[in-house]
C-alpha cells in the first residue's frame, strides 16, 4: 500500500513538472530592445495639411494649434467603468488640428481631407461624437477656406464679438498686412540685388576675357580660384 501511495505521488510530481516544462515553452518571449531601430524620421504634415496649418495659425493667432491629436486625449467617458470599451473604441479616431486655448480647453477641431476624401461616416462619427462634449468640428479643404472671423466665431463664441477681441482682431490684420508688405519690399530688393551682381559678373567677366586675351590659360598664371585682383608678395 506504502509502494501505491509512492507510486502515485511520483505520477503526480512527474505529471505537474511536464505541465509547467510545457507551460513555460509554450509562452510567447518578450520582446527584447533593438540596439539600432529599424525607424526613419517622418514630416508629421504633408504639404496640403501644411497649407492649412499655417492659415489656421495666422487665423487663431491667439490659440494653441494641436497636431493628430486622437480624440481620447481630450474626452473621458461619462461612465469610468466603461472607459477601456470607449478607449479601445476610440483611440485610433483623431483630427488632423485641435485648437486649444492657453488653459488647455479644447475650443475646435479641423480636418483636412486626404487624397481619397473624407468618408460621410467618419465625419459623421466625429461631428456627433465632439459635438457631444460641444466642441466645433470643421472639414476644411485649401481651396475653399472659410472667412476667418466665421472659424473665430464658431471656435470663440461670444468671445469672438467682443469690442476687446475686434480691437485685437484689427490690430493682428495690420501687422499682417504690414508684413506682407515687408516680404514684397524684401522680394523686390533682393531681385533687384540679383540682378544688379548678374550684371556686375557679366562686366567682369569682359574685362577678364579682354586682359588676358593673348595668354595661355593655365593654373599659374590664372589661378584656380579665378581672382581677378593682383596677388601682392609678402615681405
Amino acid at each position: 500500500m506504502v509502494a501505491s501511495f509512492i507510486a502515485g505521488c511520483l505520477v503526480c510530481w512527474v505529471g505537474f513538472s511536464l505541465y509547467l516544462w510545457r507551460s513555460r515553452s509554450r509562452a510567447v518571449p518578450r520582446p527584447e530592445i533593438p540596439k539600432e531601430w529599424p525607424l526613419v524620421p517622418r514630416l508629421l504634415v504633408n504639404s496640403k495639411e501644411r497649407r492649412i496649418w499655417n492659415w489656421l495659425a495666422k487665423v487663431m493667432f491667439d490659440q494653441q494649434i494641436m497636431i493628430k491629436l486622437p480624440v481620447t486625449r481630450f474626452t473621458i467617458p461619462s461612465v469610468q467603468d466603461e472607459a477601456e470599451h470607449w478607449y479601445t473604441l476610440l483611440n485610433r479616431v483623431y483630427c488632423t488640428f485641435t485648437v486649444c486655448n492657453s488653459e488647455g480647453r479644447i475650443v475646435g477641431c479641423v480636418d483636412v481631407p486626404g487624397r481619397d476624401g473624407l468618408s460621410l461616416s467618419n465625419q459623421t462619427l466625429k461631428y456627433g461624437l465632439l459635438a457631444r462634449c460641444g466642441i466645433p468640428y470643421w472639414v476644411v479643404e485649401p481651396e475653399n477656406l472659410p472667412h476667418m472671423q466665421q472659424i473665430r466665431a464658431a471656435f470663440l463664441g461670444d468671445q469672438a464679438n467682443s469690442p476687446s477681441e475686434r480691437e485685437r482682431m484689427n490690430s493682428h490684420l495690420k501687422d499682417v498686412a504690414g508684413n506682407l508688405h515687408a516680404a514684397v519690399l524684401r522680394q523686390r530688393a533682393s531681385k533687384h540685388h540679383a540682378s544688379m551682381e548678374s550684371q556686375n559678373a557679366s562686366v567682369a567677366t569682359d574685362h577678364d576675357a579682354l586682359m588676358t586675351a593673348g595668354w595661355e590659360q593655365n593654373s599659374f598664371v590664372v589661378p584656380l580660384d579665378s581672382r581677378s585682383a593682383a596677388l601682392n608678395a609678402e615681405p
